[in-house]
């Protein structure tokens, strides 16, 4: 701001106190203070809006920047993709549609859809599976092997009381 020395003050401050006096002084110089303060602050925020908005314009071109740079790419990616059509319509121009076998309904779904093969359920059993796990596996991992109802259950992990040995 203001290139002010300590001989420059001690000045200022001698004068102050000469036409002010020194009753009202310390009130005057609060008064002082204070709209520093504020002038500070309001210098303060200029500068954080003016940073703000050249921020803005810098992320506006970022993002113009990477727009264009995302449609050229689309572009570039459909002009690929109907170049390599056009050389696939060529490549498989000489070839009818008849390589998948004379009848079309046997693996493939029904005679419309040729393109998409049928669900086959792939028959897996539950019950295989968890019979397929080692016996020593299940005793160790806690997987229920019996069937056991739940009073035998509550029965079974009821505390012992001391009164009665067993």
């Amino acid at each position: 701001m203001i290139d002010l020395g300590i001989s420059k003050l001690a000045l200022i401050g001698a004068v102050a106190l000469i036409v002010i006096g020194p009753e009202k002084l310390p009130r005057v110089a609060r008064t002082v203070g204070a709209l520093l303060g504020k002038a500070q602050r309001y210098v303060s925020d200029v500068k954080a809006e003016v940073s703000r908005s050249m921020e803005l314009e810098e992320l506006k071109k970022m993002k113009d920047s990477v727009e264009s740079a995302a449609r050229d790419v689309e572009t570039s990616v459909q002009s690929g993709a109907s170049d390599f059509e056009k050389s696939w319509s060529e490549a498989t121009a000489g070839l009818d549609g008849t390589s998948y076998g004379s009848d079309s309904h046997d693996a493939m779904g029904s005679i419309g859809s040729s393109l998409y093969p049928v669900y086959k359920h792939p028959k897996k059993n539950w019950r295989i599976k968890q019979n397929a796990m080692p016996q020593w596996f299940k005793a160790r991992t806690g997987v229920r092997t019996r069937t056991q109802s739940g009073a035998a259950r509550v029965a079974r992990f009821r505390p012992r009381s001391s009164s009665a040995p067993r």
